[in-house]
């Protein structure tokens, strides 16, 4: 990640709320794994490693940030969703998979457009996470709280 990435997620963070942050943790977490599939593609199992590593730190935060949050749903379907990537992830390296890596990625960004979505007046977010695992956005506001507050806000991916 360059300078420029990180002003930008930054000032996401900084001008979205709890939606800013946790929109700018799905972009860190797709462009590790995005990082991680390249890596892989090219044998450099050092870089995917340390990539691995950052999107399971990631992965740990917004599970830590579920497990605070509000409940609920949304929560719960969240919990299973963090918990599918962290078991896939871990599966993809040790089966050296970059396709792995990139269907995760695929799905991270799917998330990622819904909670976009849901910070969006007007447009509809999905209902559940389904065969596609686009987020249920019920109650989305009270979710999205939680990553504004101040005890989550000195955290850095």
């Amino acid at each position: 990640m360059n300078r420029t990435d990180i002003a930008y997620r930054t000032m996401a963070a900084a001008n979205g709320g709890g939606y800013g942050l946790l929109i700018a943790l799905y972009e860190t977490l797709a462009g590790d794994l995005r990082r991680a599939a390249a890596a892989q593609q090219s044998g450099d199992i050092e870089k995917r490693c340390h990539e691995i590593k950052h999107a399971l730190q990631v992965i740990g935060y917004l599970e830590h940030c579920v497990a605070e949050g509000p409940g609920g749903e949304l929560a719960q379907q969240l919990a299973a969703f963090y918990s599918s990537i962290r078991r896939d992830l871990i599966e993809a390296q040790k089966k050296q998979s970059a396709e792995a890596l990139e269907r995760q990625m695929a799905a991270v960004l799917e998330i990622r457009e819904s909670w976009q979505k849901a910070n969006m007046p007007g447009l509809e977010p999905a209902n559940d996470l389904g065969s596609s695992q686009t987020a249920a956005m019920t109650n989305t506001s009270a979710y999205a709280t939680t990553f504004s507050e101040s005890r989550y806000g000195g955290w850095s991916a």
